[in-house]
Protein backbone atom coordinates (compact mmCIF):
# COMPACT_ATOMS: atom_id res chain seq x y z
CA UNK A 1 0.00 0.00 0.00
CA UNK A 2 2.49 2.50 0.95
CA UNK A 3 4.10 1.81 -2.75
CA UNK A 4 1.29 2.64 -4.27
CA UNK A 5 0.38 5.69 -2.03
CA UNK A 6 3.94 6.59 -3.11
CA UNK A 7 3.51 5.92 -6.93
CA UNK A 8 0.37 7.87 -6.69
CA UNK A 9 1.64 10.71 -4.89
CA UNK A 10 4.34 10.91 -8.01
CA UNK A 11 1.88 10.65 -10.53
CA UNK A 12 -0.23 13.79 -9.46
CA UNK A 13 3.21 15.53 -8.89
CA UNK A 14 4.59 15.19 -12.50
CA UNK A 15 0.57 15.65 -13.88
CA UNK A 16 0.60 19.14 -11.72
CA UNK A 17 4.34 20.31 -12.70
CA UNK A 18 3.13 19.20 -16.65
CA UNK A 19 -0.18 21.41 -15.63
CA UNK A 20 1.87 24.58 -14.95
CA UNK A 21 4.37 24.29 -17.47
CA UNK A 22 1.43 24.38 -20.30
CA UNK A 23 -0.15 26.77 -18.43
CA UNK A 24 3.26 28.91 -18.10
CA UNK A 25 3.82 28.47 -21.82
CA UNK A 26 0.40 29.40 -22.89
CA UNK A 27 -0.04 32.76 -20.59
CA UNK A 28 3.61 33.69 -21.87
CA UNK A 29 2.40 33.49 -25.61
CA UNK A 30 -1.18 35.87 -24.27
CA UNK A 31 1.35 38.24 -23.25
CA UNK A 32 3.77 38.07 -26.38
CA UNK A 33 1.68 40.34 -28.77
CA UNK A 34 1.57 43.42 -25.54
CA UNK A 35 5.20 43.18 -26.23
CA UNK A 36 6.27 42.73 -29.78
CA UNK A 37 3.21 44.73 -31.33
CA UNK A 38 3.95 42.70 -34.78
CA UNK A 39 2.42 39.81 -33.46
CA UNK A 40 -0.78 41.34 -32.91
CA UNK A 41 -1.77 40.67 -36.27
CA UNK A 42 -1.92 37.19 -35.93
CA UNK A 43 -4.91 35.73 -34.65
CA UNK A 44 -4.14 34.77 -30.40
CA UNK A 45 -5.55 31.08 -31.41
CA UNK A 46 -3.31 30.48 -34.01
CA UNK A 47 0.18 31.72 -32.25
CA UNK A 48 -0.60 29.23 -30.24
CA UNK A 49 -0.73 26.53 -32.29
CA UNK A 50 2.77 28.20 -34.32
CA UNK A 51 4.11 27.87 -30.81
CA UNK A 52 3.56 24.68 -30.24
CA UNK A 53 4.34 23.54 -33.51
CA UNK A 54 7.83 25.07 -32.98
CA UNK A 55 8.25 23.31 -29.74
CA UNK A 56 7.16 19.59 -31.94
CA UNK A 57 9.70 20.39 -34.51
CA UNK A 58 12.35 20.95 -30.72
CA UNK A 59 10.75 17.39 -29.88
CA UNK A 60 9.71 19.25 -26.30
CA UNK A 61 5.87 17.43 -25.45
CA UNK A 62 4.47 19.20 -22.87
CA UNK A 63 1.87 16.64 -22.09
CA UNK A 64 0.11 13.42 -23.87
CA UNK A 65 -2.98 14.88 -25.32
CA UNK A 66 -5.52 11.72 -25.50
CA UNK A 67 -9.26 11.58 -27.12
CA UNK A 68 -10.70 11.65 -23.31
CA UNK A 69 -9.12 14.53 -22.25
CA UNK A 70 -10.19 16.37 -24.74
CA UNK A 71 -13.70 15.53 -25.22
CA UNK A 72 -14.29 15.38 -20.95
CA UNK A 73 -12.05 18.18 -19.38
CA UNK A 74 -11.53 20.31 -22.49
CA UNK A 75 -14.95 20.29 -24.91
CA UNK A 76 -17.78 21.08 -22.28
CA UNK A 77 -17.07 24.36 -21.15
CA UNK A 78 -16.04 25.37 -24.51
CA UNK A 79 -19.45 24.14 -25.83
CA UNK A 80 -21.66 25.67 -22.54
CA UNK A 81 -19.56 29.29 -22.95
CA UNK A 82 -20.57 29.36 -26.34
CA UNK A 83 -24.16 28.53 -25.50
CA UNK A 84 -24.61 30.63 -22.64
CA UNK A 85 -23.36 33.79 -24.77
CA UNK A 86 -25.44 32.63 -27.75
CA UNK A 87 -29.02 34.71 -27.97
CA UNK A 88 -32.36 32.60 -28.62
CA UNK A 89 -33.65 35.50 -29.99
CA UNK A 90 -30.76 35.34 -33.02
CA UNK A 91 -30.79 31.48 -33.08
CA UNK A 92 -34.43 31.35 -33.19
CA UNK A 93 -34.41 33.72 -36.53
CA UNK A 94 -31.50 31.86 -38.43
CA UNK A 95 -32.47 28.50 -36.80
CA UNK A 96 -33.69 27.01 -40.61
CA UNK A 97 -30.21 27.70 -42.07
CA UNK A 98 -28.57 26.79 -38.97
CA UNK A 99 -30.07 23.32 -39.04
CA UNK A 100 -29.58 23.37 -42.69
CA UNK A 101 -25.93 23.97 -42.23
CA UNK A 102 -25.58 21.26 -39.42
CA UNK A 103 -27.67 18.53 -41.85
CA UNK A 104 -26.95 18.75 -45.23
CA UNK A 105 -24.15 20.62 -44.65
CA UNK A 106 -22.54 18.14 -42.87
CA UNK A 107 -23.68 15.21 -45.31
CA UNK A 108 -22.23 17.10 -48.28
CA UNK A 109 -19.37 17.82 -46.73
CA UNK A 110 -18.65 14.03 -45.86
CA UNK A 111 -19.68 12.75 -49.42
CA UNK A 112 -17.43 15.85 -50.68
CA UNK A 113 -14.02 14.55 -48.38
CA UNK A 114 -14.98 10.54 -49.59
CA UNK A 115 -14.81 11.08 -52.93
CA UNK A 116 -11.90 13.31 -53.29
CA UNK A 117 -9.81 10.94 -50.97
CA UNK A 118 -11.00 8.04 -52.64
CA UNK A 119 -10.81 9.12 -56.78
CA UNK A 120 -7.59 11.15 -55.85
CA UNK A 121 -5.80 9.49 -52.97
CA UNK A 122 -7.07 6.25 -53.43
CA UNK A 123 -8.11 5.42 -50.28
CA UNK A 124 -11.16 3.06 -49.45
CA UNK A 125 -14.82 3.95 -49.94
CA UNK A 126 -15.52 3.44 -46.10
CA UNK A 127 -12.42 4.25 -44.31
CA UNK A 128 -12.77 7.52 -46.99
CA UNK A 129 -16.56 8.37 -45.44
CA UNK A 130 -14.90 7.61 -41.80
CA UNK A 131 -12.39 10.64 -42.58
CA UNK A 132 -15.31 12.42 -44.03
CA UNK A 133 -17.31 11.81 -41.44
CA UNK A 134 -14.51 12.86 -38.55
CA UNK A 135 -13.31 16.07 -40.17
CA UNK A 136 -16.89 17.51 -40.98
CA UNK A 137 -18.55 18.84 -37.61
CA UNK A 138 -15.89 21.65 -37.29
CA UNK A 139 -15.19 23.39 -34.38
CA UNK A 140 -15.07 27.38 -35.02
CA UNK A 141 -13.40 28.48 -32.04
CA UNK A 142 -10.87 30.94 -33.67
CA UNK A 143 -12.53 31.88 -36.72
CA UNK A 144 -15.19 33.45 -33.80
CA UNK A 145 -12.42 34.99 -32.01
CA UNK A 146 -11.39 36.50 -35.52
CA UNK A 147 -14.86 37.73 -35.85
CA UNK A 148 -14.82 39.33 -32.94
CA UNK A 149 -11.73 40.63 -33.51
CA UNK A 150 -12.45 42.11 -36.47
CA UNK A 151 -15.93 43.41 -35.17
CA UNK A 152 -18.35 41.57 -38.01
CA UNK A 153 -22.13 41.36 -37.69
CA UNK A 154 -23.21 39.20 -35.25
CA UNK A 155 -25.65 37.23 -37.51
CA UNK A 156 -22.71 35.60 -39.56
CA UNK A 157 -21.17 35.15 -35.64
CA UNK A 158 -24.51 33.57 -34.84
CA UNK A 159 -24.46 31.22 -38.02
CA UNK A 160 -21.00 29.60 -37.09
CA UNK A 161 -21.90 29.35 -33.48
CA UNK A 162 -25.35 27.79 -34.07
CA UNK A 163 -23.77 25.29 -36.87
CA UNK A 164 -20.78 24.45 -34.79
CA UNK A 165 -23.13 23.38 -31.73
CA UNK A 166 -25.79 21.59 -33.74
CA UNK A 167 -23.28 19.80 -36.08
CA UNK A 168 -22.12 16.97 -33.44
CA UNK A 169 -25.10 14.79 -33.78
CA UNK A 170 -25.59 14.66 -37.36
CA UNK A 171 -21.63 13.58 -37.06
CA UNK A 172 -21.76 11.14 -34.63
CA UNK A 173 -24.86 9.39 -35.97
CA UNK A 174 -22.80 8.89 -39.41
CA UNK A 175 -19.49 8.40 -38.19
CA UNK A 176 -21.21 5.36 -35.81
CA UNK A 177 -23.22 4.07 -39.29
CA UNK A 178 -20.27 4.26 -41.31
CA UNK A 179 -17.70 2.38 -38.71
CA UNK A 180 -21.00 -0.31 -38.42
CA UNK A 181 -21.50 -0.22 -42.43
CA UNK A 182 -17.89 -0.73 -42.85
CA UNK A 183 -17.43 -3.46 -40.21
CA UNK A 184 -20.42 -5.01 -41.56
CA UNK A 185 -22.64 -5.29 -38.87
CA UNK A 186 -25.02 -2.96 -39.99
CA UNK A 187 -26.72 -2.22 -43.61
CA UNK A 188 -27.93 1.01 -45.64
CA UNK A 189 -31.46 1.75 -44.37
CA UNK A 190 -32.88 5.44 -44.37
CA UNK A 191 -34.93 4.72 -41.35
CA UNK A 192 -32.82 3.07 -39.39
CA UNK A 193 -30.54 5.60 -39.58
CA UNK A 194 -33.05 9.05 -38.86
CA UNK A 195 -34.19 6.89 -35.58
CA UNK A 196 -30.53 6.64 -34.50
CA UNK A 197 -29.79 10.37 -35.29
CA UNK A 198 -33.45 11.47 -33.55
CA UNK A 199 -32.45 9.20 -30.45
CA UNK A 200 -28.89 11.09 -30.33
CA UNK A 201 -30.28 14.06 -30.59
CA UNK A 202 -33.68 13.49 -28.45
CA UNK A 203 -31.27 12.08 -25.77
CA UNK A 204 -29.36 15.28 -25.32
CA UNK A 205 -32.23 17.81 -25.68
CA UNK A 206 -33.95 16.09 -23.31
CA UNK A 207 -30.67 15.75 -20.76
CA UNK A 208 -29.95 19.10 -21.27
CA UNK A 209 -33.15 20.63 -21.21
CA UNK A 210 -34.06 19.02 -17.82
CA UNK A 211 -30.97 20.11 -16.08
CA UNK A 212 -31.27 23.33 -17.47
CA UNK A 213 -34.87 24.14 -16.44
CA UNK A 214 -34.25 21.92 -12.98
CA UNK A 215 -31.04 24.53 -11.61
CA UNK A 216 -32.76 27.43 -13.89
CA UNK A 217 -35.84 26.99 -10.65
CA UNK A 218 -33.29 26.20 -8.13
CA UNK A 219 -31.81 29.17 -8.17
CA UNK A 220 -34.67 30.99 -7.86
CA UNK A 221 -34.51 30.36 -3.74
CA UNK A 222 -31.54 31.68 -2.98
CA UNK A 223 -28.98 34.68 -3.87
CA UNK A 224 -25.44 33.31 -3.46
CA UNK A 225 -23.67 33.90 -6.64
CA UNK A 226 -20.84 32.09 -5.98
CA UNK A 227 -22.40 28.61 -5.28
CA UNK A 228 -24.70 30.03 -8.38
CA UNK A 229 -21.65 30.56 -10.43
CA UNK A 230 -20.44 26.58 -8.97
CA UNK A 231 -23.85 25.18 -10.26
CA UNK A 232 -23.19 26.18 -14.09
CA UNK A 233 -19.18 24.43 -14.03
CA UNK A 234 -21.32 21.59 -12.50
CA UNK A 235 -24.17 21.89 -15.43
CA UNK A 236 -21.86 21.65 -17.76
CA UNK A 237 -19.60 18.65 -16.78
CA UNK A 238 -22.51 16.90 -15.23
CA UNK A 239 -24.55 17.52 -18.56
CA UNK A 240 -22.01 15.97 -20.62
CA UNK A 241 -21.54 12.87 -18.59
CA UNK A 242 -24.88 11.75 -17.65
CA UNK A 243 -25.93 12.01 -21.83
CA UNK A 244 -22.86 10.36 -23.14
CA UNK A 245 -23.80 7.42 -20.43
CA UNK A 246 -27.73 7.48 -21.71
CA UNK A 247 -26.60 7.19 -25.46
CA UNK A 248 -26.65 10.71 -26.32
CA UNK A 249 -25.20 13.40 -27.71
CA UNK A 250 -23.02 14.93 -24.99
CA UNK A 251 -22.42 18.31 -26.51
CA UNK A 252 -26.05 18.73 -27.86
CA UNK A 253 -27.02 18.07 -24.08
CA UNK A 254 -24.42 20.98 -22.76
CA UNK A 255 -25.96 23.37 -25.79
CA UNK A 256 -29.18 22.68 -24.23
CA UNK A 257 -28.33 23.47 -21.40
CA UNK A 258 -26.21 26.29 -21.57
CA UNK A 259 -29.27 28.01 -23.70
CA UNK A 260 -31.39 27.51 -21.23
CA UNK A 261 -28.99 29.00 -18.03
CA UNK A 262 -27.99 31.83 -20.75
CA UNK A 263 -31.64 32.81 -21.80
CA UNK A 264 -33.82 31.69 -19.05
CA UNK A 265 -32.14 30.55 -15.74
CA UNK A 266 -29.81 33.88 -15.80
CA UNK A 267 -33.16 36.16 -16.40
CA UNK A 268 -35.23 34.28 -13.71
CA UNK A 269 -33.18 32.78 -10.89
CA UNK A 270 -29.66 35.58 -10.77
CA UNK A 271 -29.74 39.04 -10.36
CA UNK A 272 -27.75 41.70 -12.65
CA UNK A 273 -24.82 41.33 -10.28
CA UNK A 274 -24.75 37.52 -10.53
CA UNK A 275 -24.93 37.11 -14.39
CA UNK A 276 -22.44 39.82 -14.85
CA UNK A 277 -19.91 37.28 -12.51
CA UNK A 278 -21.21 33.77 -14.06
CA UNK A 279 -20.53 35.51 -17.51
CA UNK A 280 -17.13 36.87 -16.79
CA UNK A 281 -16.16 33.35 -15.17
CA UNK A 282 -17.16 31.81 -18.40
CA UNK A 283 -15.31 34.38 -20.83
CA UNK A 284 -12.26 33.55 -17.94
CA UNK A 285 -12.58 29.95 -18.14
CA UNK A 286 -13.22 29.65 -22.14
CA UNK A 287 -9.93 31.56 -22.59
CA UNK A 288 -7.92 29.31 -20.17
CA UNK A 289 -9.07 26.50 -22.05
CA UNK A 290 -8.92 27.24 -25.05
CA UNK A 291 -4.93 28.99 -24.32
CA UNK A 292 -3.96 25.07 -23.33
CA UNK A 293 -6.12 23.24 -25.83
CA UNK A 294 -4.29 25.11 -29.19
CA UNK A 295 -1.04 24.94 -27.63
CA UNK A 296 -1.52 21.14 -27.37
CA UNK A 297 -2.57 21.05 -30.52
CA UNK A 298 0.66 22.29 -32.00
CA UNK A 299 2.55 20.07 -29.65
CA UNK A 300 1.04 16.74 -30.59
CA UNK A 301 2.00 17.00 -34.14
CA UNK A 302 4.65 14.43 -35.50
CA UNK A 303 6.85 15.80 -38.49
CA UNK A 304 7.47 12.45 -39.74
CA UNK A 305 3.72 11.36 -39.87
CA UNK A 306 2.84 14.16 -41.39
CA UNK A 307 5.29 14.25 -44.28
CA UNK A 308 4.19 10.77 -44.96
CA UNK A 309 0.62 11.67 -45.64
CA UNK A 310 0.73 15.23 -47.11
CA UNK A 311 -0.86 13.84 -50.45
CA UNK A 312 -3.77 12.71 -48.40
CA UNK A 313 -3.99 15.57 -46.09
CA UNK A 314 -3.74 17.99 -48.87
CA UNK A 315 -6.81 16.32 -50.74
CA UNK A 316 -8.82 16.29 -47.17
CA UNK A 317 -8.06 20.01 -47.40
CA UNK A 318 -9.14 20.56 -50.70
CA UNK A 319 -12.06 18.75 -50.57
CA UNK A 320 -13.42 19.94 -47.27
CA UNK A 321 -12.54 23.79 -48.47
Amino acid sequence: MAIESAVGEAAIETNLKQFLLVLSVSLSVATLPQIVSWFRKIPYTLLLVIVGLGLAFLNVRLVNLSPELILSIFLPPLVFEAAWNLQWARLKQDLIPICLFAIVGVLVSIVGIALGLNQIAGLSLPTALLIGASVSATDPVSVVALFRELGVDKRLTTLMEGESLFNDGMAIVAFGFLLSFALGTAQFQAQSILVEFFVVVGIGIGAGSLIGFGISYLTQRFDLPLVEQSLTLVAAYGTYLITEDLGGSGVIGVVSTGLILGNFGSRIGMNPRTRIIVTEFWDFLAFFVNSIVFLLIGDQIHFVVLGNNLSIIAVTLGAML
